[in-house]
């Protein structure tokens, strides 16, 4: 059987991102039940630090030939990072786990928006298509008794920042520099919550099951899923993957529901939009041949094929929860 695999290298790499997906959709489950026993800033500042470093230390060299730009770039993409991160934590304190992370999953909707704002990259009817599923879906939420207050509201920011830093790393990342420029922005996010955290002491995780949530969350859904996703995507095309991709949010809820979270049908109805948002975005016809090193904004004008954005989206934000 392992042969088999062997002489089917895209079947394997189905199966990891089917495993990286689930494994990011269960961190909403963990995230959450680790605020509660620590703050935000705190955990973010253990599990970025952690997983920056893993990256640094399996590949020492790779920052080292990453130059000045690119750790420019990097750390201005971290900081985008840090704020998504820090605002959907935050909202995960206020919200269910599963409409969490449905709601993370519009950030694949925002990006080509974002990218039409700021690069004149005109989206095309699928993207409109997408959007108005998707705001169906946020409806149903809002009209059918799912309460929409400061934790959906936040988890919402947090989607358009992190669709804000895919727009940046679609212009900045090259194949040779993707892996430092992942390392940089796991670091600069874990400098900014322990920034963020030191006016009021950063504390070490005080109990074995908080210190398991940290280093599963940096191990497995940051560390060990970037590795699997950069891997598989060497042998999907954008789409392959961007389908595989949508399965999170189903993830986050079934993880949700088997850890005692009620799913209303309301909630049901609101998920199966906003992933049928996502798969009319991972539809394409062709691929774009967009320079990947382009700064930002030097493409003005151009239509850029919107299911390119699945090939920034787990290398930028290497976990969802």
């Amino acid at each position: 059987m392992v042969n088999e695999l062997r002489r089917r290298p895209k079947l394997v790499a189905v199966l990891l991102l089917l495993l990286a997906s689930a494994i990011w959709g269960s961190t909403f489950v963990v995230v959450k039940q680790a605020i509660s026993q620590t703050s935000v800033l705190d955990f973010l500042a253990w599990r970025f630090i952690l997983a920056g470093l893993l990256l640094v230390a399996a590949r020492p060299r790779a920052l080292a030939r990453l130059g000045r730009r690119g750790w420019r770039n990097g750390v201005l993409l971290g900081l985008a990072l840090a704020a998504g991160y820090m605002t959907q934590t935050y909202g995960l304190k206020y919200t269910p786990a599963a409409v969490s992370g449905f709601l993370t999953g519009l950030q694949v909707v925002f990006t080509p928006v974002i990218g039409w704002l700021l690069l004149r990259n005109k989206p095309s009817g699928r993207t409109w298509a997408a959007v108005a599923l998707a705001t169906s879906g946020l409806a149903v939420l809002t009209l059918r008794g799912v309460p929409f207050g400061i934790g959906e509201a936040l988890t919402v920011v947090s989607a358009v920042l992190f669709a804000l830093q895919i727009v940046g790393l679609e212009r900045w990342a090259t194949v040779e520099d993707a892996y430092a420029l992942a390392a940089v922005q796991l670091l600069t996010i874990g400098v900014a919550a322990l920034t963020a955290a030191a006016p009021g002491g950063l504390r070490l995780p005080s109990t074995p099951d908080l210190w398991g949530s940290v280093v599963l969350t940096a191990v497995a859904a940051t560390a060990f899923a970037f590795v699997v996703q950069t891997w598989a995507q060497s042998h999907l095309s954008a789409t392959s993957a961007a389908v595989v991709f949508t399965t999170e949010p189903v993830f986050a809820a079934l993880f949700a529901w088997l850890s005692g979270e009620r799913f209303s049908w309301a909630l049901f109805g609101a998920g199966a939009l906003m992933v049928l948002a996502m798969l009319v975005m991972g539809v394409r016809t062709r691929r774009p041949s967009l320079p990947p090193a382009a700064p930002l904004g030097a493409v003005a004008g151009h239509s850029t094929d919107d299911a390119r954005d699945f090939d920034s989206v787990r290398l930028s934000r290497q976990s969802a929860g």
